[in-house]
């Protein structure tokens, strides 16, 4: 029996997605990384082509094997980090996305975020999400793409859409629609999420109008939940591994114990400080999050964000 020798790590960023391989002793053996269009339809507009995400963070995966002269039978497992908040939605059939994903970035709800806020919904939001009120988030991207496009609305509630950020599209484009899956960290970025009891709120679902049916099953950071198909790379592979990028930046980075932060410079800036296995409320307005659950056990963080950092130098460059 061959014993896999590399894990494939997937991060798929704001700008541009990467594939890197790692040996059995952590060391990287190769990388590769593509950038992808980014659309500005007017002022305050971000979005990203789906099939561009995909396409780009498939072939960078290929491409790294190729370069090690790897098959499917030689990846112990698939890891997958991801640019966070970045709403999607798909047809279940067809695996067709419906419409531009509207990428973090996005500031075009600022105005129903506003009417909330005016409605008193900011106390209630904080209390379960640990989140503020804000386009940043996904809630309120959602339910844009499902009142602003042609029968969505409709479709959702017949359970014939499907909503995701970046990591379940990547899931169900790897499994071939088999698996529609979020992780804890990710789903905590939602303001949908109820970040104590680890589960989607009916409160909050009914405040943002969004139908349950159109949502993922929450599964732990860590972990086999699902296999490539194998026409993916010749092969199933587990996959076992998942988390939002800052989350996952910072568990990499050994922000393991109560008290540890890091820093990272990227398309944003962001800081996030591990505080344990209890949410902490910040008196700072940093937002809290869920870091990681892995063995049962989970992991908070604080968090505090620049949205714009090195996409600024992006832009000059361009």
């Amino acid at each position: 029996m061959v014993q896999p020798r590399f894990i494939l790590a997937l991060d798929q960023g704001t700008t541009s997605s990467r594939a890197m391989l790692f040996d059995r002793a952590g060391a990287v053996v190769a990388t590769e990384q593509r950038e992808f269009a980014q659309h500005y339809p007017q002022p305050g507009w971000v979005e990203h082509d789906p099939l561009d995400i995909w396409e780009t963070q498939l072939d960078v995966a290929r491409a790294v094997l190729r370069r090690a002269n790897a098959q499917a039978a030689d990846i112990a497992a698939i890891g997958i980090a991801n640019q966070r908040e970045t709403t999607l939605l798909w047809d279940r059939k067809s695996g067709a996305p419906v419409g531009r994903a509207i990428v973090w970035q996005d500031r075009r709800t600022a105005r129903e975020c506003a009417r909330l806020a005016q409605q008193g919904a900011d106390a209630l939001i904080e209390r379960k999400t640990g989140l503020r009120l804000d386009p940043y988030f996904s809630a309120t991207k959602l339910a844009w793409l499902l009142d602003r496009t042609p029968d969505a609305r409709a479709r959702a509630n017949r359970g014939e859409l499907a909503f995701g950020t970046v990591d379940s599209w990547l899931v169900w484009q790897l499994t071939g629609g088999a698996w529609h899956v979020t992780d804890v960290s990710n789903a905590s970025r939602t303001l949908l999420f109820e970040i104590h009891a680890l589960d989607w709120d009916d409160e909050l679902l009914a405040r943002f109008d969004i139908p349950r049916a159109v949502l993922p099953e929450v599964v732990s950071s860590g972990g086999t939940f699902a296999h490539t198909d194998a026409s993916i790379f010749g092969a199933a592979i587990p996959i076992a591994g998942m988390a939002g990028d800052q989350q996952a930046a910072t568990f990499g980075q050994g922000c393991v114990e109560p008290g540890l932060a890091k820093n990272t410079y990227g398309t944003g800036l962001f800081l996030l400080m591990n505080t344990g296995s209890e949410p902490v409320a910040s008196r700072r307005r940093l937002v809290t999050t869920v870091g990681w659950r892995m063995h049962e056990r989970t992991t908070y963080a604080l968090e505090g964000s620049v949205f714009m950092g090195g996409v600024i130098i992006q832009w000059l460059r361009d």
